[in-house]
Parts: C-alpha cells; structure tokens; sequence
C-alpha cells in the first residue's frame, strides 16, 4: 500500500512529446548531430513567446530565442539524458517509468520487414497488403491511398523508429477491422522485438487525404514493472491522458482517457485533475511530434508550444496543493532538420513546479543521468515502490 504521510497526494506528468533540448553526445551515432528540437524551432521563426514556462526555469535550462533566463524562477529545472539506446517513444516513456533498456528495439528501414513474417500476417489478418518501405506517413498515404481504396489492401510501412504501422482509409477499411490487424501483427511481432504497431487511419479524397486522431497504439508489454504497475498495486489511480495506455500496453493504467490533439488533451488533463483524485495523471500531447516535428513544419511547432505555454496557468490552478507538476519530453523531433524526418537523439527537459515552491524559490538541478530520475521521483512523492531505475530527485520533494 502507500504510505499514507507522504506529502503529495497527486502528481501531473505532462509529456511535450519531442520537445527535445539538444543533442546528446552520442547523437552521431543516430545521424543526429546538430539537432535542438526547441533551440532550432525558437530561432526558425524569430524567438518564442513562452512567459509561464520560462517564470518555470525553460530559458534558464537551455538557451530559447525570445525565452531569457530569469533571475529567481519559480520552479525547479534540469535536463535529462536518456541512458538506453534509441529516441522512440517506447523507449523514452519507459525509462521515465523506470525500465531502463539495454538494447534497442528492432528497426527495419533497409530491407523491410521479412517475407515469410508478411505472409504470416496476411494469412492472420486476412488482408492483403502493400508497401513494406520505410516512409513517411503523409507521403505514403498520397502515394498510395487511391490504390488502397481500389483494391482494399493495407499499407503497410517503418520508419527509423521500431513501428509497424498500417494505413487505411475509415472508409474502404473499417476502424474495427484496422484495429484486428493491428493485434495480429503485434502478437507476430513480439518476436521480432519490434516495439509498436500503428494503426493510422485516414479519410478524404486523393491529393487531399487527412490522417485522424483515431489512431492506436499496439506496444510490447514493459519487460519489468514500471512506476505505474507499482501505484496500481498500491490502489492508487493512474489516469492516462492521450496514447498513455497505449504505450504501455494497458499495464499500470486504471482510466485512459482518449484525446483528439494538444488542445484537446490540455482540456482533458484540466478535467482529471479538477476531479481532485490521488495517484496520477500522466498526459502525452501528440501533436508536436505527428504534425509538426516529423512533418518539418517549425512554425506548427512554435504554435503549440505557445498555446501549451497559455493554458499552464489553468493546469497549475487545477493542480492545487498536494500536487507535484512534472513537464518533460521523451525524446527530439527537430522540426528543422534537413536529413531526414524522424525522431533526433536528444536530452530533454524537465520543469518541476508544486505548490510548496515559494515564489522565486526554484533552482538548476543540473544534468541527470537517465529519464528513470522522474519515475522514481513520482514513486517517492506518492510514497510507493520505485521501479529498479533512477533515483528520486530530492530537492523537487521538499
């Protein structure tokens, strides 16, 4: 069970999915020298409008055009780097979970996924198919997607990250019948340790196709228990917002509340959290990484980082006493980035707010070593179990 004296009887735990702060030292490795997800997106477009997160410390943790550092910030900051090999959102969720992994998930950019597993999913599946290429999601389906309305067969494609996804019209292939492929190939690919299949329905006409917030993620179970599998454990709620659930298969989540973008996830997590319940509420907001980064679209990028930037005062004031606010990210997706459209290997930022803070009274809590610091912070807030990962950041919790 918990322990009933800790101090916090909730925490909010909001991804800015991709808002990464700076290449790590290993980023060659992953072709991604150069990438500043939020350094590059602030100077693309003239400087950023930040006020709330930089009264948090965003200006004093890396340098953001248009967000100066500020004398005496009202939150505690620091930047993260990810110990475990890849910058996937598999990868990055878990190890803020606690599950630090030792090799990457499989990738299958070159060759495309093996003939004899493809045929296993066509017979299971009972759908033909087309593709098996890496590429990117919008172009695939302009490519494509007349074919596929004509002849009924799923696209399928990869990325650099370790996704099988599947594209379909809502139209020409139901959403029930999209999601059942979709499990066939996750069992398959379990094998494979391949870490996500990806439903990606769309609608619309050719040349003008519109992928729709009705996409699923089907995730590899976490190989350990996480965080969230200790707080349920424990009775206490974990409200995931947004793909949540999703990415940890369903495991350590007690409600999942599906979102349809940022805006709509900000007015989600607002509700969750008005509700006053102990445990968690653990919020993903999609929208920077499916439009705006893998799309390189650095104006798109900036937009929302200003309105996630003025509806942070309502989430504070939702948040109330008890309630320990950790913003972060799980991994970079340069939206300026010239050599290719997928994620980029980089540190990622964590802003720490409560409202035991007094004004003024934040701080630099330096570089941590691995993203399992804040899983491990949130199991000592709450006073459960940490996962095997990270150590709890203690100057958050006093």
């Amino acid at each position: 069970m918990s322990n009933p004296d800790k101090r916090f009887q909730r925490v909010f735990w909001l991804v800015l999915d991709s808002v990464g702060v700076g290449a790590m030292p290993d980023a060659g490795r992953y072709g991604d020298v150069g990438a500043d997800t939020l350094g590059n997106t602030a100077r693309a477009v003239g400087g950023l409008h930040l006020p709330n997160l930089g009264r948090l410390g965003l200006g004093n943790l890396h340098a953001v055009s248009g967000v100066p550092p500020v004398a005496a910030p009202d939150g505690y900051f620091a930047r993260l780097a990810e110990a475990s090999p890849g910058k996937d959102t598999s990868t990055g969720h878990w190890e803020m979970a606690g599950v630090v992994l030792d090799r990457p998930f499989a990738t299958f950019t070159d060759t495309g996924f093996p003939a004899d597993l493809m045929e296993a999913f066509r017979r299971e599946s009972g759908f033909e198919w087309m593709g098996n290429v890496a590429a990117s999601g919008t172009e695939i389906i302009e490519r494509w997607g007349q074919e596929h309305q004509r002849t009924g067969k799923l696209i399928v494609y990869t990325s650099a990250d370790s996704v099988f996804q599947i594209a379909a019209h809502e139209d020409t292939v139901p959403l029930p019948c999209l999601y059942a492929a979709c499990e066939v190939a996750r069992r398959l690919l379990d094998p494979y340790h391949v870490a996500r299949v990806i439903a990606r329905p769309f609608v619309g006409t050719p040349g003008d196709y519109r992928r729709t917030y009705n996409r699923r993620d089907f995730s590899m179970a976490p190989p350990r228990p996480t965080v969230l599998d200790h707080l349920v454990a424990a009775g206490l709620p974990v409200v995931g917002v947004g793909k949540i659930s999703d990415i940890f298969a369903g495991r350590g989540v007690t409600e999942s509340i599906h979102t349809e973008g940022n805006a709509d996830g900000l007015r989600r997590s607002e509700e969750a959290l008005r509700r006053g319940l102990p445990g968690l509420v653990y919020t993903n907001l999609v929208d920077f990484d499916m439009l705006y980064g893998h799309r390189r679209d650095a104006v798109g990028y900036a937009r929302a980082l200003e309105e996630v930037d003025a509806f942070l005062p309502a989430l504070l004031d939702a948040a109330g006493p008890g309630c320990l606010v950790l913003i972060t990210a799980d991994h970079g997706c340069d939206p300026t980035a010239t050599w290719s459209t997928d994620h980029t290997r980089e540190y990622v930022p964590l802003l720490a707010w409560h409202a035991g803070i007094p004004a003024g009274g934040g701080r630099d809590l330096g570089l941590r070593t691995t993203f399992a610091d804040m899983g491990a912070t949130v199991a000592e807030a709450l006073g459960v179990a940490p996962a095997e990962g990270g150590c709890a950041i203690g100057a958050i919790l006093r």
